[in-house]
């Protein structure tokens, strides 16, 4: 006999993912698919290409979506590791832990590399940008994180993208937390490399990550790779050749991510998505905000994907305790990421709804009063 299906409900994800998914992409990997198959290979490509729609460009226009196994830092691996030539520096601009760990990424195959690191509730200075390009000219790539996961800031892509084509330099995007629910324009951006994963803004599952990339500069990384299975040349290579991934491929979360990709397009698009979670995004601060909580970041450079909360100066206030006991009601926050700040954060993404986000906020109501801490909180500043 099967086992019984479980009756008890996910609790909600109020993460940066992965997220809580709709029941048809839980049940579009109720299927096998051999990795070699022709109907798997189809799957392949209608993700490909719907990839390359999300993002509004075009193999026309000289762009690829390569797949690649393994969660986003794989795939951003796959890029550093792939696309910096041997004689190449690469200047990473961080304001969070995901910008700091692609220096590392980098430091790993002994990558020349330059950081500049700015503090995790502000953005990256372009003017500082611009000044280490003119006095470093064996700076060849520049990276920059789009949605810093660390605190939920949003970083001006689109301004560092025009200064690091005016420089000549290769432009990488880690747009892990902002891909397929912030719009932007990815030619005016000059990106070269963008990466992001199935699990995010997409709502998909885990599994894998991709690149959506101009055909120029994955051309000319021939050779580069300095490892075998993060090889993004040649896993585009063999995609373009027959379809397939040269070793066995995430083939359920494939097929999430198809239906999760089909979702999107009849949700209305980037545009349609953003517009929900900016609205939850505004309940949840509007709510946080009458329970006294204050937001770590400015306003102005808050970004809707996830919102970083300073704790309260309440000493009854302790974050597992907090966690545990919203858990327990069904919900799931994330811990903070900031070493300079004490705080948590919530996301606004996944297949969530206005009610879940003031359901959440009661919870949260109910947690402080369980904890015995009086509302409205007293916060410390930001």
């Amino acid at each position: 006999m099967h086992p019984p299906l479980p009756t008890a409900r996910d609790r909600l994800l109020f993460t940066p993912g992965p997220l809580t998914t709709s029941l048809p992409v839980k049940q579009a990997m109720l299927r096998d698919f051999g990795s070699r198959d022709a109907d798997f290979i189809a799957v392949i490509a209608e993700v490909r290409a719907a990839l390359l729609q999300v993002a509004g460009v075009s193999t026309a226009q000289g762009y690829e979506a390569v797949l690649m196994q393994g969660s986003g830092t794989f795939a951003i691996e796959a890029v550093v590791s792939s696309a910096i030539a041997p004689d190449g520096k690469l200047l990473v601009v961080a304001n969070g832990a995901y910008g700091e760990r692609i220096a590392r990424i980098a430091a790993a195959p002994r990558i020349a590399t330059t950081t500049l690191s700015c503090e995790p509730n502000q953005q990256p200075d372009v003017v500082r940008i611009e000044q280490l390009l003119a006095d470093d000219p064996a700076i060849t790539d520049v990276a920059v994180v789009h949605c810093e996961t660390t605190s939920g800031i949003m970083n001006p892509i689109g301004a560092i993208g025009q200064l690091v084509k005016q420089r000549g330099k290769t432009y990488l995007v880690d747009s892990m937390s902002a891909f397929g629910a912030v719009p932007f324009d990815f030619e005016a951006c000059q990106i070269d490399y963008l990466v992001s994963s199935a699990n995010k803004c997409l709502e998909g599952v885990p599994g894998f990550a991709f690149v959506i990339c101009r055909r120029a500069a994955l051309a000319a990384s021939a050779g580069r790779a300095r490892t075998l299975s993060l090889d993004l040349y040649a896993q585009w290579r063999g995609l373009e050749a027959n379809g397939q991934f040269r070793f066995t491929p995430p083939t359920h979360a494939i097929l999430a991510c198809r239906q999760a990709l089909r979702e999107l397009e009849s949700e209305g698009g980037v545009a349609a998505r953003a517009a929900r979670y900016r609205h939850h995004h505004a309940l949840l601060v509007r709510g946080m905000r009458e329970l006294g909580f204050q937001p770590y970041v400015p306003p102005a450079l808050q970004g809707w994907i996830i919102t970083s909360f300073l704790y309260p100066r309440d000493p009854r206030f302790e974050f597992e305790d907090f966690y545990t006991r919203l858990s327990q009601q069904g919900y799931l926050i994330y811990p903070g990421k900031v070493s300079q700040a004490d705080c948590f954060r919530i996301g606004n993404i996944g297949r969530l709804f206005a009610a879940d986000i003031q359901a959440l906020l009661a919870a949260i109501r109910q947690a402080l009063d369980d904890m015995g801490i009086a509302l409205p909180l007293s916060t410390q500043e930001a």
